[in-house]
C-alpha cells in the first residue's frame, strides 16, 4: 500500500504569495497545491509544484465553495484551502459550514474577523490597549468633512476593504494621500458616487519613506496561545499601481516593541491563526505606528519559510497532526524581489548594509525543487524586470523625504498591503 498525502493544500489566488504558500507545503510535506486563480499568471505557470484552476468568477463565494469541494471530492487527502488575499478569508470564514465537512478552513470566525478588517475597530482596539497608532477619525463616502481634529496632510483609506473592492471612479486607489481640506471633501464625494457609502478611515500621516517601515507576523493556535512571532526591517516596497506597498526586501531579525505590542493585540482579541501587522516606526517617537491587522500570512510570507517558521507547520500542527514544530530561533534572511545591484542603489544606512552582507538572500520564486528552463527564464526576467518599474514609480529620495516633510510622496507601506 502506497503512502498517502498528509493534506491536499487548495491555494486561491494567484500571485507570489499564493505560489510561496504552494511552496511551503511543499518544502515541508512534499505535496503539490491546487492554486485557484481568476487568470492564469506567471507566478504559478509552469510549475511542477501547483495544479492552476483558473475560475474566472472565483469572487463569487458560491463559485468559491463548489471549487473547493470538486477539488475535494478527488483528493486523496484532506483539504486545506489558505489565502493571501483579505476577501477570500472572509469568504471562507463566512461559508466555513458549507465546507466543513470536506476541508480544513484554517481561519478565526466572521465576528472576530470584523473586528479586525472593521478600521475603525481596529483604531479604537489600539487606542484601549495603549497600542501605537496614528491619530484617526472617521468620515462615510459622500459625508461632508465637518469639523476635523487632525493635522494635514492625512491618509484616507476604506474601512471596509470588501466594498471597497466593488466600487470604481478615477483616481481610486488603495489608500489615499489628501493634503488638503478640498482634497480630502472631493475624496469622500468621489467614493459616495460611485456607491461606496461605508466608512472612510482619515489619520495623521506618520512621516518617513520605506525604510521606516516594519512587518510582523504571529501564529496563534485554537487556544489563543501565540506560537510564533516574527518580522524584520522593510527595506524596499513595490510602488507599481498593482503592486503598491507590498515588501520587496526584508531584513528579518528581532523588533522588541513591535512584537510585544503584537502579542498584546492578538492576545486580548483572542485571535487564532496567522495575523500579519503593517507597521511604520514614526522618525519623531522612535515607537513602531500599527496600521492595520490582516488576517492571514502576507504576500511575503515566504520570509517566515525561509527563517524556518514554514506556515505549513503551523497549520498542520494545528489542524491536522497536532505536533508543533520546534521552538528554534529564527534565522535571519534577507527576503527580496528584486536584483542585488538594485538594492545596494537604494539601501545606503552602513549598520543595514553590513546585515544585508550577514544573511542568507531568499527570493520567493526561486525554488530548486521547482525548475524547469521556461519558468527559471521567467523568474529571472520578473527580477530584472523590478529595475524598470523602480525607475519608472519608486519615489527617488529627497531631502524632505529624510526630513519626514509633507513634501514627500507617500509611503506605500501605508497603503494597507501586505
Amino acid at each position: 500500500m502506497r503512502n498517502l498525502p498528509a493534506v491536499h493544500p487548495v491555494v486561491l489566488g494567484g500571485d507570489a504569495g499564493a505560489y510561496s504558500l504552494a511552496r511551503a507545503f511543499h518544502e515541508s510535506l512534499g505535496v503539490r497545491s491546487t492554486v485557484a486563480s481568476v487568470r492564469p499568471t506567471p507566478n504559478v505557470a509552469r510549475s511542477g509544484i501547483i495544479s492552476n484552476v483558473v475560475e474566472p468568477r472565483l469572487d463569487d463565494p458560491d463559485v468559491m465553495v463548489e471549487l473547493v469541494r470538486r477539488v475535494a471530492a478527488s483528493a486523496q487527502a484532506p483539504v486545506m484551502v489558505v489565502t493571501c488575499v483579505d476577501w477570500y478569508v472572509r469568504a471562507l470564514a463566512e461559508h466555513r459550514e458549507r465546507l466543513a465537512d470536506v476541508a480544513v478552513v484554517p481561519y478565526p470566525p466572521v465576528g472576530l474577523l470584523d473586528e479586525v478588517m472593521d478600521k475603525q475597530r481596529f483604531s479604537a482596539l489600539c487606542q484601549e490597549l495603549g497600542v501605537p497608532h496614528p491619530r484617526t477619525e472617521v468620515r462615510d463616502g459622500g459625508q461632508q468633512v465637518g469639523n476635523l481634529d487632525l493635522l494635514y496632510p492625512l491618509i484616507a483609506k476604506p474601512g471596509d476593504n470588501t466594498a471597497w473592492h466593488r466600487v470604481s471612479f478615477p483616481g481610486k486607489s488603495k489608500v489615499h494621500l489628501v493634503r488638503d481640506r478640498d482634497e480630502l471633501a472631493a475624496l469622500l464625494r468621489a467614493a459616495g458616487d460611485a456607491g461606496y457609502r461605508r466608512p472612510m478611515i482619515v489619520q495623521e500621516y506618520v512621516p518617513g519613506d520605506d525604510a521606516q517601515m516594519r512587518i510582523m507576523t504571529t501564529y496563534s493556535d485554537r487556544a489563543g496561545t501565540v506560537r510564533m512571532a516574527w518580522g524584520g526591517r522593510v527595506l524596499l516596497e513595490e510602488h507599481t499601481p498593482g503592486t503598491l506597498g507590498n515588501p520587496a526586501a526584508i531584513l528579518t531579525g528581532r523588533l522588541p516593541q513591535v512584537e510585544a505590542d503584537a502579542r498584546r493585540l492578538v492576545e486580548h482579541l483572542g485571535w487564532t491563526g496567522f495575523a500579519n501587522f503593517n507597521v511604520k516606526v514614526d522618525p519623531r517617537t522612535g515607537e513602531g505606528v500599527f496600521f492595520e491587522l490582516n488576517p492571514r500570512t502576507g504576500r511575503s510570507n515566504h520570509y517566515l519559510t525561509a527563517s524556518g517558521l514554514n506556515p505549513a507547520d503551523f497549520w498542520m500542527a494545528d489542524h491536522l497532526q497536532g505536533e508543533w514544530p520546534d521552538a528554534a530561533e529564527p534565522l535571519e534572511v534577507l527576503y527580496r524581489i528584486v536584483p542585488g545591484f538594485l538594492l545596494d542603489r537604494y539601501v545606503q544606512d552602513p549598520a543595514v548594509r553590513a546585515g544585508l552582507r550577514r544573511a542568507r538572500a531568499v527570493h520567493p520564486l526561486k525554488y530548486g525543487g521547482d525548475r524547469s528552463p521556461r519558468r527559471d527564464a521567467w523568474v529571472r526576467l520578473a527580477e530584472l524586470n523590478q529595475v524598470r518599474k523602480f525607475a519608472q514609480f519608486h519615489p527617488a529620495p529627497t531631502a524632505d523625504e529624510t526630513n519626514g516633510r509633507p513634501g514627500e510622496p507617500v509611503p506605500s507601506g501605508e497603503r494597507g498591503v501586505a
